[in-house]
């Protein structure tokens, strides 16, 4: 695989519920990350006393944050009002050269800052609120 754009690693929000996806604007950098819970079965028959895993079990989650330039565009404003409303909408992640992940997604913080001699910045925190889809680019 080749060496990716890292502006390509894109954040999208459902803005109305009819699955047309926006990017949200702004964004410099963004992250995701998967998660999975691990249950130990480990027991005193475990071969060697080696650590057990069951397979298949445990809490899957995902969590993507964000920084960027506030806009105060659409986007910022579906995001604060999804934030204080407590809404759980549709996001999409686009990994480059990977696929799309897509699920509902918590606002679980937004950060505003800003200095004197420059541009206001923000921050977006999102965690994952049900079962998530991967489609695999081709």
């Amino acid at each position: 695989m080749a060496v990716q754009n890292g502006k390509d690693l894109l954040v999208k929000l459902d803005l109305t519920g009819d699955g047309q996806f926006e990017t949200i604007a702004g964004l410099r950098a963004t992250r995701v990350s998967f998660n999975a819970e691990t249950v130990d079965v480990t027991s005193l028959e475990s071969q060697g006393g080696w650590r057990e895993l069951l397979g298949g079990a445990g809490v899957k989650s995902a969590s993507i944050s964000g920084s960027g330039v506030f806009r105060d565009a659409g986007t910022d404003e579906r995001a604060r009002q999804i934030f204080f409303d407590g809404e759980v909408p549709q996001f999409q992640v686009i990994i480059p050269s990977f696929g799309v992940v897509q699920g509902a997604f918590m606002i679980t913080a937004i950060e505003y800052a800003g200095s004197h001699n420059g541009e206001a910045t923000y921050e977006l925190t999102l965690a994952s609120a049900g079962a998530l889809t991967f489609t695999a680019l081709a």
